[in-house]
């Protein structure tokens, strides 16, 4: 198993820095194609606040100052890919797909965000999506959900500032349930990698399946030997206890199930893919 191509979604230069910067260290380390996508908004969808009392003149202006905006924000976000891609000397150009490699392109299109990374994603090994926190882009936490429930595919967030190194100590948050199962697969590669793993789990998030030891065996199969670390709820937060774990372990990479419970139930009452989403320093893998 390998990973041959990334997709990394990108609204603005703000939040995307750091992702891009952890998606080019990526595709180094697998001479893999990095393709960096920038959804415009169209501004037709301005349209529909006819209803709501706008005049036609009102709208108009609204759909000019949109389209001008999201020019700029193309033109800000293409330097910024032009000066990483320099700065980590990866090549650029559709073209040198399927080399033996490292490779970077960038496009950008406009429609609905959501449907559009949705259907690259299907088509991409790994999506790596900004940290919801990074740039205060709460678009990027859109582009993760897109992912995680409509492609089918892995999703890794970035984390707030560009990493030194990602998947050299690895840990594995495991409780038992497909969606860890899941995260377990699609880390793989990267633990075949890996200098340190550990799988860390807890008495107060698990959930019927096999246990720490027993994933510890499965890796063991490709080659690698992983230790277990066990960790507690910190406030009865199982989350805040992951991550310090993660922490002490001194990780660079952390896979998970995401959103076990349902997703409405830890947007009302929290949870621990939520906490992880909004605390998380490290790049997180997740799956579903």
């Amino acid at each position: 198993m390998s990973v041959r191509k990334f997709l990394l979604p990108v609204t603005s230069s703000a939040s995307g820095e750091a992702a891009l910067h952890t998606g080019l260290i990526l595709a180094k380390m697998w001479n893999a194609h990095l393709s960096v996508l920038h959804i415009q908004i169209d501004s037709r969808d301005i349209a529909p606040l006819a209803g709501e009392g706008l005049s036609g003149a009102m709208i108009e202006e609204m759909m000019t100052a949109t389209e001008k905006e999201s020019g700029s924000r193309v033109r800000d976000i293409h330097t910024l890919f032009e000066m990483a891609t320099e700065e980590h000397a990866v090549l650029v150009g559709d073209a040198l797909r399927g080399r033996n490699e490292p490779s970077a392109s960038f496009s950008s299109v406009t429609g609905r965000e959501d449907e559009i990374i949705a259907h690259h994603a299907r088509l991409a090994d790994l999506t790596i999506v900004p940290h919801p926190l990074a740039g205060e882009d709460v678009a990027s936490a859109d582009a993760l959900h897109a992912v995680l429930f409509d492609s089918g595919r892995p999703v890794l967030m970035a984390p707030v500032m560009r990493p030194d190194s990602i998947g050299k100590r690895i840990v594995i948050a495991w409780n038992g349930t497909h969606e860890s199962a899941s995260a377990l697969a699609s880390v793989m590669p990267f633990v075949r990698q890996a200098a340190a793993v550990r799988v860390l789990a807890s008495p107060e998030y698990f959930r019927r399946g096999p246990s720490a030891q027993e994933v510890v065996e499965y890796i063991s199969h490709h080659g690698v030997e992983a230790d277990i670390g066990q960790f507690n709820a910190i406030d009865r937060t199982a989350g805040a206890g992951l991550l310090a774990a993660a922490a002490e372990f001194n990780a660079d990479l952390m896979s998970m199930g995401a959103y076990s419970s349902s997703r409405l139930r830890e947007l009302i009452l929290g949870g621990t893919t939520r906490y992880v989403l909004e605390n998380a320093t490290l790049p997180v893998l997740m799956n579903r």
